[in-house]
């Protein structure tokens, strides 16, 4: 149950695995050691859970923050969708976005990717006739790539004896391809720059354009959606919702507004933490689900990090990009505004998406290298019940953290009138963009905020405001330290930061660490 630290909640102050953290990550890791038999308290700093996977309310709006759109659960038999209704008791609900999930614009051009795998390539070769025998052979690598990271991932999960022996023979399948940049192999391939742009289109669902993202970073997010995209019923609060009964079922609690100063460490072996009201909560397990570089450098004892040169590891990886996020809220509902459920991919004209990147960075007055929006009042069947008369948006695109540095030591809400002036700047070119491609909304906004990488810190704890944890470069896959177990006994990871980007990473990676704390075959139960 879900409660407020504030509130002074009777609590024990013994459990059986503590979580710091009640992202997609720490919410499933409780969940499966809930339905072990395990007491798990997850602790949360917001005074909200779940995340990215949490929503927020403005004057009669809510938004997802990080939710826009789920794959591989619209079939019963898909191992996401099992997870997901392992995790909630079969009580999350999934709405399907219908036949095309993404359109990739370039300049004034759509291309729309269409939900089943014979679909997705007829359609694109209408756009590329000459690329018939290209497309095929990108799907057939693309699903190569995402077949060889099952093993991989699972090498993280098991005995350290069992990986010394085997884990090299289970990986090398995966760094054929995660050793290439996602360029090369489409540059292997295909010559046809303008195909390679819009295949790549996604790249803003892990971060990185083309020349710098790992092809297995690609290959997953590519073969994620082929068969379509979907939306949780009642938007993504529903899953804090769905897992917190099955979590609580087991004596367990989500405990908010609950920031933890420092993990306790006794003969390395992590044996509680301490809030940052001096309260100490023992545990048997600690996980943290807070990210690589936040539990190093924040939750862990200094002289801890010293000892395992942990600091060091931290050198081997850098962290995701960083963004900004328009939530518009409109009068009217989606069908009267005519807001369709398609993800818009928006991308300039000229240029491939790596230089596109550099000349923003370079200089961000000029064309945004993309923005990404998103419809979810559309996407939700709820919404209207919820919401009636009533419409949401929400607008995305990359930004250095560095823009937004010199504020970095002011509070929320309150960083000042040249800070404003930069949003505002933004919200503008961002609100042009929305209104060439949906026309019939401009007049129709009532409401609008713009979140900056700062927002993204002061809520997540991310140090740079990143919205993936590390960078999905090829290197990143050849960092072992990237796993559930740690050198202290008894402490572990969850996150992003050992699988991969976004929430079916997080999700999953929930399972490596619950198999990794049991010892037992989590996925044979699920």
């Amino acid at each position: 149950m879900v409660q407020s630290y504030k509130q002074k909640p009777q609590l024990q102050d013994a459990y059986d695995t503590i979580i710091i953290g009640s992202g997609m990550s720490g919410l499933t890791t409780a969940a499966i050691l809930a339905k072990e038999g395990q007491k798990v308290l997850v602790l949360e700093r917001h005074y909200t859970p779940g995340g990215f996977t949490h929503i927020f309310k403005r004057k009669g709006f809510e938004w997802d923050v990080g939710i826009h759109y789920i794959g591989n659960v619209q079939s019963d038999d898909s191992v996401l969708r099992k997870i997901f209704d392992y995790v909630s008791n079969h009580q999350l609900k999934w709405a399907d976005m219908g036949t095309v999930y993404d359109r990739i614009i370039i300049g004034d051009k759509p291309h729309d990717f269409v939900k089943g795998v014979e679909n997705f390539k007829k359609h694109l070769a209408l756009s590329f006739p000459k690329e018939e025998d290209a497309i095929n052979t990108y799907v057939n690598t693309v699903f190569k790539a995402a077949k060889t990271s099952r093993n991989f991932y699972l090498t993280k999960a098991i005995p350290p004896i069992i990986n010394t022996l085997i884990g090299w023979y289970l990986k090398r399948p995966f760094y054929k391809f995660s050793d290439k940049t996602t360029y090369e192999v489409l540059r292997s391939i295909t010559d046809n720059e303008a195909l390679i742009k819009v295949l790549t289109g996604q790249y803003g669902d892990y971060g990185l354009p083309p020349k710098q993202s790992s092809f297995s970073m690609h290959a997953s997010v590519a073969s994620h959606y082929f068969e379509g995209g979907s939306f949780p019923i009642g938007g993504s609060s529903q899953i804090v919702k769905t897992i917190d009964p099955v979590i609580a079922a087991s004596g367990g609690t989500i405990l908010v507004s609950a920031e933890v100063e420092e993990i306790v460490i006794k003969d390395n072996k992590a044996i509680g933490v301490q809030m940052k009201d001096g309260h100490v909560f023992t545990a048997k397990n600690i996980v943290s689900s807070a990210g690589i570089v936040t539990t190093y450098t924040k939750l862990l004892p200094e002289i801890t990090v010293k000892k395992h040169q942990l600091n060091k590891q931290l050198q081997q990886v850098k962290p995701s990009v960083a963004h900004v996020n328009l939530y518009l809220g409109l009068e009217g509902s989606p069908e009267e505004l005519q807001i369709p459920k398609t993800n818009f991919w928006i991308y300039p004209e000229t240029g491939d998406h790596d230089s596109c990147v550099k000349s923003y960075l370079d200089d961000l007055s000029q064309p945004f290298p993309v923005v990404y929006i998103s419809f979810p009042c559309a996407k939700d069947p709820d919404w209207s019940n919820r919401y009636p008369e009533k419409s949401s948006i929400d607008i995305i695109t990359l930004i250095p953290y560095e823009t937004f540095d010199e504020w970095s030591e002011t509070s929320w809400k309150k960083r000042g009138t040249d800070y404003e002036a930069i949003k505002d700047a933004i919200t503008k070119r961002l609100l042009k963009v929305l209104y060439k491609h949906l026309p019939q909304v401009e007049g129709k906004i009532v409401c609008q905020e713009l979140s900056t990488p700062l927002t993204t810190k002061h809520f997540t704890n991310y140090q740079s405001g990143e919205i993936y944890g590390l960078d999905h470069s090829p290197s990143r896959f050849r960092q072992t330290f990237l796993k559930p177990r740690t050198p202290i006994k008894n402490f572990y990871l969850t996150g992003q930061d050992i699988a991969t980007a976004g929430i079916a990473g997080a999700l999953f990676s929930g399972v490596l660490t619950s198999i990794a704390i049991t010892g037992r075959n989590i996925l044979s139960k699920i």
